[in-house]
């Protein structure tokens, strides 16, 4: 019978419990404090299903129980043999092979002459405007792992999420300045007869 599928979060949860056993709560302080989140969708509620999901495959079971105070119990998990092998072949599958990803960007950027000059630079701008604030976001997360002395091994994912956008500013940045200087001419001007629309100016449209 073949492995049940690892979900990228149920990989992250196998991912902490290869350190020690420990219960949900843990691993959700766990995921924010190494941002997790910038590679997964974490959210309490799916936390705890795919916690449940990983022990009904028999990826994890229960180790212990603890109770502090008069808070409600917590179940702490421990992973199996079975998930520890799970966990290794995914892990790497995901580090050694080259998948093919399709980003929306791409996308974006196929249809930069359809939609014109005018309003290719201004969506541009906007998305420039985002990147620089993303960038900066990030040099400030990068400074406090560094003064928190987290270990290095465990924000690589973090570390290649931050180049990635750096990347694509500048990358960004070179576009904008080749299509507004013209270097990179467009094919198609935009119909004189026709007025740029904003996505805004379409939004309200759209609801009145």
């Amino acid at each position: 019978m073949a492995s049940a599928k690892l979900t990228p979060l149920g990989l992250a949860v196998l991912e902490l419990l290869h350190e020690k056993a420990m219960h949900p709560y843990e691993m959700a302080q766990l995921m924010r404090e190494r941002y997790v989140s910038t590679r997964v969708n974490v959210k309490a509620g799916s936390l705890y299903h795919t916690v449940e999901r990983l022990q009904r495959d028999n990826y994890i079971e229960v180790v212990d129980t603890q109770r502090d105070g008069r808070r409600p119990e917590r179940t702490v998990y421990g992973m199996t043999q079975t998930g520890l092998d799970v966990f290794n072949q995914r892990g790497r599958e995901l580090l050694g092979d080259v998948a093919q990803e399709f980003p929306a960007y791409l996308s974006g950027l196929a249809v930069i002459d359809e939609l014109g000059r005018e309003t290719s630079l201004v969506e541009i701008e906007n998305r420039l405007m985002r990147l620089r604030a993303a960038v900066a976001a990030d040099h400030a997360v990068l400074q406090r792992l560094a003064e928190d002395k987290t270990p290095e091994i465990y924000w690589l994912d973090w570390r290649y999420s931050c180049d990635h956008r750096k990347f694509e500013l500048e990358w960004t940045e070179r576009l904008h300045e080749d299509l507004r200087s013209g270097r990179i001419p467009f094919q198609e001007c935009d119909p004189p007869h026709l007025t740029l629309i904003t996505r805004e100016d379409d939004d309200e449209r759209k609801t009145s």
